[in-house]
């Protein structure tokens, strides 16, 4: 085998997203996913040093099924609201232990959903490692967009 022959490596995680990375995969574990059977786990922190957690939520209807990211800004709103500055995103099936559920970048939806709510300095940890919130969504549309 030739050092070309081997797969590439996974980025080092970031000091500051070790504990993030932990608390996605924990939280992964209570996902409803009886149809994906992939669980899904997000966890962030806030500006003001608050964690949030969410997991994904299926439905027989699938158009109805809830994101991970839904579920951390629920939280995030319920427990009093702020900006986040800090976020991770993991999944995986559900055979798969805990601790071996890789990054997984949000879809497109939840991007746009985490981006109402990042603060200055927001920080994504993606399968490539760390990205700021316009290199994962360039030109996104937000609040100053509208008409009011």
């Amino acid at each position: 085998m030739t050092p070309s022959d081997r797969a590439p490596q996974a980025p080092t995680v970031p000091a500051e997203f070790r504990t993030l990375l932990a608390e996605a995969r924990e939280i992964a574990e209570r996902a409803y996913t009886p149809y994906s059977h992939f669980r899904v786990g997000a966890a962030a922190l806030t500006a003001d040093g608050r964690l949030v957690r969410g997991c994904n939520v299926e439905n027989a209807g699938y158009g109805v099924t809830l994101c991970a990211e839904c579920g951390l800004i629920s939280e995030l709103i319920a427990g009093g609201g702020g900006k986040l500055s800090r976020f991770v995103c993991v999944g995986g099936d559900e055979h798969l232990s805990r601790d071996a559920r890789d990054v997984v970048m949000p879809c497109g939806r939840c991007r746009q959903l985490l981006s109402e709510h990042a603060g200055e300095g927001f920080v994504i940890l993606t399968p490539e490692g760390p990205r700021s919130m316009d290199e994962v969504l360039p030109q996104a549309f937000g609040p100053a967009d509208l008409a009011l």
